[in-house]
């Protein structure tokens, strides 16, 4: 098995990309696999939140597999990108937030992979790149998300170079949210699934929603889309019954000072 999932009773599903003695790299069959994975888990009406892992502590996702791309003509090359691409919109559509969980090297199609995740948290001992000019290749497909991350001369210098920055660097340039050491990696995961336990299911869904359409929208249209989305939430009993119960405890600790 090259991907495996797990859920917990809180609805927080585990999706592990397990290719450990090739650094999880991607080829077709675990892309196929991991896509799979998404799809199962965006049927699931009680889904709160998905975290995305590598097997073990070297790598998340290594990239792709140079031994599959190695092979490829211009006839075959569209499909295997295409997979990749397919992979990262699977994070993207998604209808919950994923968090990626970046422990040793997140490399090239790991990259675009995790750049598609909502958060990314990384081990202090993490390594990040694009390091597909190196091989003959350009870095393509999610990894245009990645000047909204960082900006497009830092996208330009990881892209063109192929260097490997650290975990400092990547959370410093906002690669990445947060990094913790090795072994508080999982516990700072934990606390930001706490978080998002912490928010509306409904509104959490439509917040996702809406900045994927920020990403594309000029400012006066997503502005627009987002009083769409206000008035969409109230669709939902969620926000009556959220605020009903913030109210009641504001109440009630005023009571308890009177």
């Amino acid at each position: 098995m090259t991907v495996a999932t797990t859920r917990d009773s809180r609805g927080v599903a585990t999706v592990t990309v397990a290719r450990p003695a090739k650094l999880n790299v991607l080829d077709a069959a675990a892309a196929e696999a991991l896509i799979a994975a998404f799809a199962q888990l965006a049927a699931d009406p009680v889904l709160r939140v998905v975290i995305l892992r590598g097997d073990g502590e070297r790598a998340m996702i290594g990239g792709a597999d140079i031994d599959a791309m190695a092979g490829l003509t211009p006839a075959t090359a569209r499909g295997f990108i295409t997979l990749i691409h397919r992979c990262c919109a699977a994070l993207r559509t998604c209808p919950v937030p994923v968090i990626a969980r970046c422990a040793g090297y997140t490399l090239g199609a790991g990259l675009e992979i995790a750049a598609a995740a909502d958060l990314r948290i990384a081990a202090t001992d993490a390594k990040f790149g694009m390091p597909e000019t190196r091989i003959g290749i350009p870095s393509v497909v999610e990894a245009a998300l990645l000047p909204g991350l960082i900006g497009w001369g830092r996208t330009r210098r990881l892209l063109l170079t192929g260097e490997i920055i650290d975990a400092a660097r990547a959370e410093a340039w906002g690669l990445v949210e947060e990094t913790v050491a090795p072994e508080r990696l999982d516990a700072a995961v934990e606390a930001l699934v706490d978080a998002l336990l912490a928010a509306g299911p409904n509104a959490l869904g439509i917040q996702k929603r809406l900045i994927r359409d920020w990403e594309s929208l000029p400012p006066d249209q997503a502005v627009q889309r987002g009083i769409d989305a206000f008035v969409e939430s109230w669709e939902s009993p969620e926000p009556a019954a959220m605020m009903g119960a913030f109210l009641a405890a504001r109440r009630a600790r005023k009571g308890e000072g009177g």
